[in-house]
This record gives structure tokens, C-alpha cells and sequence, in this order.
């Protein structure tokens, strides 16, 4: 393995449990998940390439995304752990995914929140590359304060609102850390375009995966179903009365499907219940 390391933020003892963060966001972002798992794992949640302290991990080198793939086992690897649980959100859903592909050896299980696969058809695939390349190009000459308020402002987060002024206010000043550069090199590296996808692959995931979506977040309930299909251990959780950011906008329930499933994940693979797709209201 060729990967480096990433910077991350590290709390607790035990397992290691892999928190991977949405685009814009960073390690911080997914603390307080950290500090409710703290007492049965150690938590590592690293800065993803072009956000936080790795804000250079995707420029000044050759870098995709299967290179990403290959920081983040070395990051594991550099905690002391050979093998994780692992939780993405959105972003961090898809490159948990493809850790699961490429290096199976270092995943125990995987809890998706927003995720999917890539995108199957090479013209949708081709098209979104060019959407993404001009934003990137948008970020980059207009900077970040002016493309958070843009990315915050999308239909897809339009039920955060619903949290709040403060909590927007705290989210965007979050995502404010971020630098423009950064997020470009990481849209250009890590979107869903520049993901090789792994549909095919999806039936070697031999490790029990939790998918979640929030109820009103149509598209990613739908891909969490077009994945349980394919995927031979998976349960498909959607979250009432929630969106894209379940864990933000209903906290307590995502976490309670979560420890539920880390519980019964953890036990030795001879008390495992028969593989089996279902969907839990929470």
C-alpha cells in the first residue's frame, strides 16, 4: 500500500471506528458522533483531502480517488489498527464504500449515510464531470464565502433549515474554514464523477452494512435500496421526517440505529443473523 497518511482527530479507546466527513466539512464535523461512541471505540476522524489540515493532500501530486482510498487505510494504519468500523457521510459514504472494494482486509462494517456506488452510466458520468470542473472553476474565482452560501442554499439541504439560524450559522462558520483551492482539488479528485464505480464489485462486500437516508431526501432512500440489492449484508434504515444531513437534523435517532447496528456488527461472525435487507423506522 502507497497511501499517506491524512491529518485526523482521534478520541476514545477500543475498536477503531473510521468517521469519514461530507464535502465541505472536515474531522472536526463529525465530533459529537465521535464523543457518543468514545467509551467502546477509538475514533478517527480524518480531514479529507482538500478540507481541514489536508488541505494539500489533493494538489501538487497526481491524485484521484482511489489515491484517497489508499490515504485513508494508511491513516488507519498509522492509529495502530489494522481493521475498522467505518461511517461516511455522503462524500465520506462513497469512499468508505471503496475502502470496502479495495482493501477488505481493513474493514469490519460500514454505516452509509447518503451514499452510493457512483454513477453507472458513462454519459450521466461524463456530464457530471463537466458540472463539477465548472464549479470548481466558480470556487476558485469567487471564493469560499460566496460558494458555502450557494452550497448551503441548495434544495438538498433545504430541510437544515429547519434546525435553526444559530445552527446555520455555526455550520456555515464550519465550512468557512475551508480554503477555495482546497475544495476545488477536492471536488476534481473525490466527486462523484471522478469515482470509478463499483457496482459490479458490490457482491464481494462480504462485512454487514447499515444504509441510511433520511425519509425526505427521495433520491438517496432510493439509492440506499438500489444498494441493499446488491450488497449481500445490508440493512437499509431511513430516518423519519429527515434529509440529506440525517445525523444533523435528527440526531438521536441516527445515532440509535447506529449503536444498534455497531453492537450486533462487533459480535463474532459465528452469532451474525442470516444476511438479510430490511428497513427500520427510527
Amino acid at each position: 500500500m502507497s497511501g499517506c497518511p491524512l491529518a485526523a482527530e482521534r478520541r476514545g479507546q477500543g475498536p477503531a471506528l473510521m468517521l469519514l466527513h461530507g464535502y465541505t466539512g472536515n474531522g472536526r464535523s463529525l465530533a459529537g458522533i465521535a464523543r457518543e461512541f468514545e467509551d467502546d471505540f477509538e475514533a478517527i476522524a480524518p480531514d479529507l483531502p482538500g478540507h481541514g489540515r489536508s488541505v494539500d493532500q489533493a494538489a501538487g501530486r497526481t491524485y484521484d480517488f482511489d489515491a484517497c482510498v489508499d490515504d485513508l487505510v494508511a491513516t488507519l494504519a498509522a492509529t495502530g489498527h489494522r481493521k475498522a468500523h467505518w461511517l461516511g457521510y455522503s462524500m465520506g459514504a462513497r469512499l468508505a464504500l471503496a475502502c470496502a472494494v479495495r482493501h477488505p482486509s481493513c474493514v469490519a462494517s460500514l454505516v452509509l449515510l447518503a451514499g452510493r456506488a457512483g454513477i453507472a452510466d458513462p454519459a450521466e458520468r461524463a456530464a457530471r464531470r463537466l458540472a463539477d470542473e465548472a464549479l470548481a472553476a466558480r470556487i476558485e474565482s469567487r471564493g469560499v464565502a460566496v460558494f458555502v452560501g450557494e452550497w448551503l442554499a441548495q434544495p438538498l439541504f433545504a430541510t437544515l433549515q429547519r434546525c435553526g439560524p444559530e445552527f446555520m450559522a455555526r455550520e456555515r462558520a464550519a465550512r468557512l474554514t475551508n480554503d477555495a483551492h482546497g475544495l476545488a482539488s477536492s471536488l476534481r479528485a473525490l466527486g462523484p464523477a471522478a469515482q470509478p464505480p463499483l457496482f459490479d464489485a458490490l457482491p464481494r462486500v462480504a462485512v454487514p452494512v447499515l444504509l441510511v437516508a433520511g425519509a425526505l431526501d427521495v433520491r438517496f432512500v432510493a439509492a440506499a435500496h438500489e444498494l441493499a440489492r446488491s450488497l449481500p449484508r445490508a440493512e437499509v434504515c431511513v430516518i423519519p421526517d429527515a434529509g440529506h444531513a440525517a445525523h444533523l437534523e435528527r440526531p438521536e435517532a441516527f445515532l440509535r440505529v447506529v449503536r444498534e447496528f455497531l453492537r450486533r456488527a462487533a459480535r463474532p461472525a459465528s452469532n451474525d443473523p442470516s444476511p438479510s435487507v430490511q428497513e427500520i423506522a427510527s
